[in-house]
Protein backbone atom coordinates (compact mmCIF):
# COMPACT_ATOMS: atom_id res chain seq x y z
CA UNK A 1 0.00 0.00 0.00
CA UNK A 2 0.88 3.81 -0.92
CA UNK A 3 1.95 6.18 1.93
CA UNK A 4 -0.71 8.72 2.39
CA UNK A 5 0.28 12.04 1.00
CA UNK A 6 2.05 14.60 3.32
CA UNK A 7 1.63 17.28 1.47
CA UNK A 8 -1.01 18.74 2.50
CA UNK A 9 0.16 18.43 6.38
CA UNK A 10 2.06 22.00 5.01
CA UNK A 11 -1.73 23.48 4.89
CA UNK A 12 -3.28 21.98 8.09
CA UNK A 13 -3.63 25.00 10.86
CA UNK A 14 -1.42 25.27 13.79
CA UNK A 15 -2.54 26.71 16.85
CA UNK A 16 -1.80 27.22 20.82
CA UNK A 17 -3.27 25.35 23.44
CA UNK A 18 -3.35 28.46 26.03
CA UNK A 19 -5.45 27.15 28.61
CA UNK A 20 -7.55 31.01 28.95
CA UNK A 21 -8.76 29.69 25.58
CA UNK A 22 -8.76 25.76 25.46
CA UNK A 23 -12.04 24.14 26.60
CA UNK A 24 -11.65 20.00 27.20
CA UNK A 25 -15.04 18.81 24.83
CA UNK A 26 -16.32 15.13 26.59
CA UNK A 27 -18.42 13.49 24.02
CA UNK A 28 -21.14 10.86 24.63
CA UNK A 29 -19.83 8.91 27.48
CA UNK A 30 -23.04 7.51 28.90
CA UNK A 31 -24.73 4.03 30.05
CA UNK A 32 -26.15 3.99 26.81
CA UNK A 33 -23.47 2.75 24.68
CA UNK A 34 -20.66 3.14 27.03
CA UNK A 35 -21.27 0.54 29.54
CA UNK A 36 -21.39 -3.51 29.29
CA UNK A 37 -24.14 -3.56 31.80
CA UNK A 38 -26.69 -1.33 30.52
CA UNK A 39 -28.49 -0.24 27.23
CA UNK A 40 -26.30 -1.53 24.14
CA UNK A 41 -24.85 -3.74 26.27
CA UNK A 42 -27.34 -5.37 27.84
CA UNK A 43 -29.63 -5.23 25.10
CA UNK A 44 -26.44 -7.00 23.00
CA UNK A 45 -26.09 -9.86 26.00
CA UNK A 46 -30.11 -10.57 26.11
CA UNK A 47 -28.84 -11.59 22.59
CA UNK A 48 -25.91 -13.07 23.16
CA UNK A 49 -23.88 -10.79 21.19
CA UNK A 50 -21.71 -9.00 23.60
CA UNK A 51 -18.64 -10.58 22.48
CA UNK A 52 -19.39 -8.55 19.17
CA UNK A 53 -19.13 -5.39 21.17
CA UNK A 54 -15.71 -6.56 23.23
CA UNK A 55 -13.20 -4.54 21.19
CA UNK A 56 -15.43 -1.10 22.24
CA UNK A 57 -16.27 -1.75 25.90
CA UNK A 58 -12.53 -2.84 26.19
CA UNK A 59 -11.53 0.62 25.08
CA UNK A 60 -13.84 2.68 26.38
CA UNK A 61 -13.04 1.18 29.97
CA UNK A 62 -8.82 0.82 29.55
CA UNK A 63 -8.56 4.05 27.15
CA UNK A 64 -11.42 6.41 26.76
CA UNK A 65 -12.99 6.36 30.14
CA UNK A 66 -8.99 6.73 32.04
CA UNK A 67 -7.42 9.23 29.84
CA UNK A 68 -10.43 11.35 29.63
CA UNK A 69 -10.75 11.66 33.02
CA UNK A 70 -6.84 12.58 33.07
CA UNK A 71 -7.20 15.18 30.97
CA UNK A 72 -10.18 16.57 32.42
CA UNK A 73 -8.17 16.79 35.90
CA UNK A 74 -5.54 18.84 34.13
CA UNK A 75 -7.45 20.75 32.56
CA UNK A 76 -9.26 21.67 36.02
CA UNK A 77 -6.19 22.11 37.50
CA UNK A 78 -5.26 24.87 34.95
CA UNK A 79 -8.55 26.62 34.97
CA UNK A 80 -8.92 25.70 31.81
CA UNK A 81 -13.03 24.76 30.25
CA UNK A 82 -14.65 20.99 30.68
CA UNK A 83 -17.37 20.78 28.85
CA UNK A 84 -19.80 17.41 28.44
CA UNK A 85 -21.91 17.01 25.70
CA UNK A 86 -24.60 13.73 26.19
CA UNK A 87 -26.92 12.57 23.25
CA UNK A 88 -30.49 11.31 23.64
CA UNK A 89 -33.95 12.01 23.44
CA UNK A 90 -35.75 14.93 25.53
CA UNK A 91 -39.13 13.54 25.28
CA UNK A 92 -40.14 10.51 26.57
CA UNK A 93 -41.53 8.87 23.27
CA UNK A 94 -38.40 9.67 21.52
CA UNK A 95 -40.44 11.92 18.80
CA UNK A 96 -37.66 14.55 19.16
CA UNK A 97 -34.98 11.94 18.13
CA UNK A 98 -34.32 12.38 14.18
CA UNK A 99 -35.36 9.72 11.99
CA UNK A 100 -31.41 8.36 11.16
CA UNK A 101 -31.08 7.76 15.68
CA UNK A 102 -34.52 7.27 16.53
CA UNK A 103 -34.37 3.53 16.53
CA UNK A 104 -30.88 3.36 17.73
CA UNK A 105 -32.36 5.62 20.74
CA UNK A 106 -35.01 4.00 21.46
CA UNK A 107 -33.23 0.64 21.41
CA UNK A 108 -30.60 1.42 24.31
CA UNK A 109 -33.18 3.64 26.28
CA UNK A 110 -31.39 6.55 25.55
CA UNK A 111 -33.45 9.34 26.37
CA UNK A 112 -33.13 12.63 29.49
CA UNK A 113 -34.31 10.91 32.64
CA UNK A 114 -32.91 7.36 32.24
CA UNK A 115 -30.16 5.68 33.62
CA UNK A 116 -28.87 5.45 29.81
CA UNK A 117 -28.27 8.82 29.46
CA UNK A 118 -26.25 9.98 32.15
CA UNK A 119 -22.57 10.33 32.00
CA UNK A 120 -20.56 7.44 33.35
CA UNK A 121 -20.25 7.56 37.24
CA UNK A 122 -16.73 7.76 36.82
CA UNK A 123 -16.35 11.02 34.75
CA UNK A 124 -19.13 13.12 36.33
CA UNK A 125 -19.07 16.99 35.66
CA UNK A 126 -18.07 18.80 38.33
CA UNK A 127 -20.85 21.63 39.92
CA UNK A 128 -20.64 24.74 37.25
CA UNK A 129 -19.38 22.74 34.50
CA UNK A 130 -21.09 22.70 31.45
CA UNK A 131 -23.46 19.39 30.16
CA UNK A 132 -25.15 19.93 26.52
CA UNK A 133 -27.59 17.47 25.43
CA UNK A 134 -28.08 16.82 21.98
CA UNK A 135 -29.91 14.99 19.34
CA UNK A 136 -27.54 14.94 16.38
CA UNK A 137 -24.29 13.11 15.94
CA UNK A 138 -22.35 16.88 15.90
CA UNK A 139 -22.66 19.25 18.44
CA UNK A 140 -23.24 21.95 16.44
CA UNK A 141 -26.14 21.10 14.87
CA UNK A 142 -28.22 20.67 17.85
CA UNK A 143 -26.99 22.22 21.51
CA UNK A 144 -26.08 25.76 20.95
CA UNK A 145 -22.64 25.08 22.30
CA UNK A 146 -21.13 27.31 19.12
CA UNK A 147 -22.91 30.37 21.42
CA UNK A 148 -21.12 28.25 24.83
CA UNK A 149 -17.59 28.41 23.35
CA UNK A 150 -17.93 32.49 22.17
CA UNK A 151 -19.00 33.02 25.31
CA UNK A 152 -16.49 31.58 26.95
CA UNK A 153 -13.80 32.94 24.91
CA UNK A 154 -12.71 29.43 23.99
CA UNK A 155 -11.03 29.11 20.58
CA UNK A 156 -9.85 25.72 20.43
CA UNK A 157 -11.28 22.78 21.55
CA UNK A 158 -9.82 19.24 22.67
CA UNK A 159 -11.87 16.23 21.68
CA UNK A 160 -12.41 12.91 23.82
CA UNK A 161 -14.95 10.17 23.95
CA UNK A 162 -17.13 7.91 21.65
CA UNK A 163 -17.71 6.96 18.88
CA UNK A 164 -14.49 8.34 16.76
CA UNK A 165 -16.06 8.23 13.28
CA UNK A 166 -19.83 9.37 14.32
CA UNK A 167 -20.22 11.81 17.38
CA UNK A 168 -16.73 13.09 18.16
CA UNK A 169 -15.88 13.24 15.06
CA UNK A 170 -18.49 14.73 13.60
CA UNK A 171 -18.23 17.66 16.28
CA UNK A 172 -14.43 18.14 15.98
CA UNK A 173 -15.49 18.42 12.03
CA UNK A 174 -18.47 20.90 12.98
CA UNK A 175 -15.73 22.77 15.43
CA UNK A 176 -13.08 23.32 12.67
CA UNK A 177 -15.61 24.77 10.27
CA UNK A 178 -16.34 27.21 12.93
CA UNK A 179 -12.75 28.25 12.76
CA UNK A 180 -12.10 26.30 16.09
CA UNK A 181 -8.49 24.80 16.73
CA UNK A 182 -9.51 21.11 17.24
CA UNK A 183 -7.26 18.45 18.72
CA UNK A 184 -8.73 14.95 18.48
CA UNK A 185 -6.95 12.55 21.31
CA UNK A 186 -6.27 9.59 19.69
CA UNK A 187 -6.10 7.89 22.80
CA UNK A 188 -9.03 8.77 24.66
CA UNK A 189 -11.86 8.36 21.90
CA UNK A 190 -13.04 4.71 21.12
CA UNK A 191 -14.91 3.31 18.19
CA UNK A 192 -15.63 -0.60 17.33
CA UNK A 193 -12.28 -1.52 15.63
CA UNK A 194 -8.59 -0.25 15.03
CA UNK A 195 -9.18 0.03 11.45
CA UNK A 196 -12.03 2.61 11.81
CA UNK A 197 -10.36 4.24 14.67
CA UNK A 198 -7.01 4.90 12.22
CA UNK A 199 -9.22 5.94 9.04
CA UNK A 200 -11.33 8.66 10.99
CA UNK A 201 -7.18 9.96 12.87
CA UNK A 202 -5.98 10.01 8.76
CA UNK A 203 -9.40 11.34 7.55
CA UNK A 204 -9.24 14.18 10.39
CA UNK A 205 -5.11 14.65 9.76
CA UNK A 206 -5.89 16.09 6.55
CA UNK A 207 -7.34 20.15 7.15
CA UNK A 208 -9.03 19.38 9.96
CA UNK A 209 -7.16 19.35 12.70
CA UNK A 210 -4.45 17.49 15.45
CA UNK A 211 -4.27 14.21 16.12
CA UNK A 212 -2.59 14.17 19.86
CA UNK A 213 -2.26 11.54 22.17
CA UNK A 214 -3.45 12.19 26.08
CA UNK A 215 0.20 12.44 27.45
CA UNK A 216 1.06 14.68 24.78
Amino acid sequence: AMAAPTYIDDFTRRFDLDPATTALVIVDVQYASGSRQHGLGKLLAAAGRLGEAEYRFARIEQKVIPNSKRLAEAFRRLGARVIYVTYGAHLPDFSDAPIHLKAWMRAIDNRVGAREHEIVDELKPKPGELVLNKTTMGAFGSTGIEAHLRGMGVENVVVTGVSTNNCVGMTAMEACDRQFGVVLVSDATGTCSDEMQEAYEKTFRRLWGRVMTTAE
